[in-house]
């Protein structure tokens, strides 16, 4: 199996060492806290772990149990997604990023953090060891810009570009269209998991666990679909 990127720099460097780290410009309130939800329910018996969390340590220890479960896969896709700012408080941009292999969900609260974790980036700016599929993922990459993140230019797939539900008529499918059509039914009642006030508390600390799950259950619809329809 390759190594984890950015993982032979950091065999050094201790848990608890932060001088390193890279401070956080994004508004919130910021707090330490780590917040895992196990057991979610999806469709059937399927279920998620969500680790939420603001602290780079954690958020790094769930980036490399992520990449020890693409394993040995030929094609090893990371489910990626992001939370912004309200539209009412310019400029916007991104407060939460989720990413998701297989049942496990990192949710990084980026507005509450203080410090990058060390692996992230890295993480992030990788192009041959894996590829990261979103939805709507050009907005995505854009907010992630204005915070201070960058998805490499030439390692990722937008799944609403490029994969059209034939049942409908829409020039682009919704997420929730797309998972309930590609895996199950129930992701058709994602957006009824969240309302218009939910959507305007990102930025609060920590995250209440409906919008863990939420935030979980998204990313995870993405990846998902997307294994679900290159097999189709």
């Amino acid at each position: 199996m390759a190594e984890e990127p950015s993982a032979k720099r950091h065999h050094a460097e201790t848990s608890d060492k932060r001088s390193n780290l890279i401070d956080i410009n994004v508004p919130g309130e910021k707090r330490d806290y780590t917040r895992t939800l196990k057991g979610v329910e999806l469709h059937g018996k399927e279920t998620l772990e969500i680790v939420c969390t603001s602290e780079p340590d954690k958020a790094d220890e769930v980036i490399s149990r992520l990449w020890r479960k693409l394993g040995g896969r030929i094609r090893r896709i990371i489910g990626v997604g992001v939370h912004y700012t309200n539209e009412d408080e310019p400029p916007q941009m991104a407060v939460v990023l989720q990413l998701c292999v297989d049942e496990l969900c990192l949710v990084y609260h980026i507005a509450a953090a203080t410090k990058w974790p060390k692996r992230l980036k890295d993480f992030l700016r990788e192009e041959k060891l894996y590829t990261f599929v979103g939805f709507n993922i050009g907005g995505d990459k854009r907010m992630l810009q204005e915070s201070g993140l960058e998805i490499n230019p030439n390692n990722f797939i937008d799944m609403q570009r490029k994969w059209k539900d034939p049942k409908t008529r829409k020039y682009y499918d919704s997420l929730a269209n797309v998972a309930g059509g590609v895996i199950h039914p129930f992701y058709e009642g994602m957006k009824k998991m969240v309302n218009r006030a939910d959507h305007k508390l990102w930025g609060n600390s920590p995250l209440p666990d409906n919008l863990i799950t939420y935030a979980g259950i998204d990313v995870y619809a993405t990846y998902k679909s997307w294994r679900q329809s290159t097999t189709l």
